[in-house]
């Protein structure tokens, strides 16, 4: 108990409150001594706002702390930010570092997650920074371009007031009103159309439709096969008479050719044919002398026949 001295015990209350104090401070700070944890190191052009002990986020959570701010003097114009992260915490290659201006003042630090979470950094690996692109930095970026378009959109806005101030559009788009008008008018017609005039078409199609069902059906129910049986057999028939007056007229040929058979003798003697000929002409020549000379031949007389 004589080691344990006045002055022994102020040192080790000391002590006790030194270290107290480090961890007390650091729990402040958001620093969890006794939580495993991975260092990364992240370069920024500027770093305005940002401290030591800020919180750095993941899709909105926190999953680390700020360490140390340092200026890059090997590499110059960089600033190295020394960031704590939970061991847990595997950050995908290609992921950055951006910083985000708050309302209120301060800066938050929030990781970009890279496109492969299997191909993560190691602990100690260095990462890209940079600022949030917000609307307002957007704009400024865009301020060269819009710039340069001034001119342009003068010129476009020149056109345009000409383009407006021409007659011809005011014709054009009066000869669109009156399309528009024309075009109501035909889309009333066609709805009158489809209204009325469409669905009693329809009806009438399907009363034709009907009849033409019924028509089919009765012939279905007629006797088809007997009709075809008889128009075949009257076929038939004719095919005989249309054979038979052909052999007529092939023995009627062949006696008309033949010199020897009556019909032939009558058709080729020649003696014949001048007989005929000859009676023709005596007939003729008589017939002429009656009519010249009736009293020739025809006696009439009212008072009786006389006696020669």
């Amino acid at each position: 108990m004589k080691y344990f001295t006045k002055e022994v015990k102020i040192a080790l209350t000391a002590i006790v409150a030194g270290i107290l104090i480090f961890f007390g401070i650091n729990f402040f700070k958001g620093v969890n001594l006794f939580r495993p944890s991975n260092m990364y190191v992240v370069l920024f052009d500027n770093v305005a706002g940002l401290t030591v002990s800020s919180p750095v986020y993941a899709s909105g959570y926190p999953v680390g702390t700020v360490r140390t701010i340092q200026y890059d003097y090997a590499r110059g114009n960089r600033v190295a930010v020394e960031v704590e992260v939970d061991e847990k915490m595997r950050l995908p290659r290609g992921t950055r570092a951006e910083l985000t201006a708050e309302m209120l003042g301060g800066v938050t630090m929030s990781f970009v997650m890279g496109p492969d979470p299997a191909d993560a950094l190691a602990p100690g690996d260095t990462l890209a920074g940079g600022l949030h692109q917000g609307a307002l930095e957007k704009l400024e970026a865009l301020a060269p371009t819009l710039e340069k378009l001034g001119p342009k959109l003068d010129s476009i806005l020149t056109n345009v007031n000409r383009l407006t101030s021409d007659p011809a559009l005011a014709r054009t788009l009066h000869n669109t009103a009156q399309l528009t008008a024309e075009l109501s008018t035909t889309s009333r017609n066609l709805n009158a159309l489809m209204s009325h005039d469409i669905p009693e078409l329809t009806g009438k199609l399907n009363r034709i439709g009907s009849h033409v069902e019924t028509l089919t059906g009765q012939l279905a129910a007629s006797d088809v096969q007997g009709t075809v049986e008889q128009v075949r057999a009257t076929l038939e028939r004719t095919q005989s008479l249309m054979t038979s007056l052909t052999g007529v007229t092939q023995t009627l040929h062949s006696q008309m050719t033949n010199p020897n058979s009556s019909l032939g003798l009558l058709m080729n003697d020649r003696q014949l044919y001048d007989n005929l000929n000859s009676t023709v002409r005596s007939a003729d020549s008589l017939l002429i002398d009656l009519r010249q000379h009736p009293k020739r031949y025809v006696h009439f007389s009212l008072f009786g026949r006389k006696d020669k």
